[in-house]
């Protein structure tokens, strides 16, 4: 995969912002977790898959204040977005935000957090 010097610095840039941010981040399983902290993200990540279902998942998150969504952009992915999302907006603040910049950083090319560990190699 080609990789731009651009992308780098805005995918760095990306995740010192996900450090600076108060609120949890919730993946979809454990190579999403595992891509992230390789990049060097250090905040609270939780994986949706170890909840044993959506509306346990719901329950469990909902007591934090901001949950940052990084769910895959795959169906399965838009899916469980929709379906967080209509379960939690009334009860915690959601962001999708990162999930768009991560979009427009890697232009598209990365369609599952997991492939993050891509760009592992430039992150020393």
């Amino acid at each position: 995969m080609l990789v731009t010097e651009q992308e780098i610095s805005e995918l760095q840039n990306f995740v010192l912002e996900l450090n600076s941010t108060e609120g949890v981040i919730v993946v979809e399983g454990k190579r999403d977790y595992n891509a992230l902290r390789k990049l060097g993200c250090q905040g609270k990540i939780l994986e949706f898959h170890r909840f044993g279902g959506m509306n346990k998942f719901a329950d469990a998150i909902a007591k934090y204040k901001k949950i940052i969504v990084l769910f895959d952009r795959d169906k399965k992915g838009r899916q469980f977005t929709g379906k967080t999302i209509q379960l939690l907006q009334r009860r915690t603040k959601l962001d999708l935000s990162y999930k768009r910049k991560l979009r427009q950083i890697t232009k598209g090319k990365i369609v599952f957090v997991e492939q993050l560990v891509c760009y592992e190699s430039y992150f020393a």
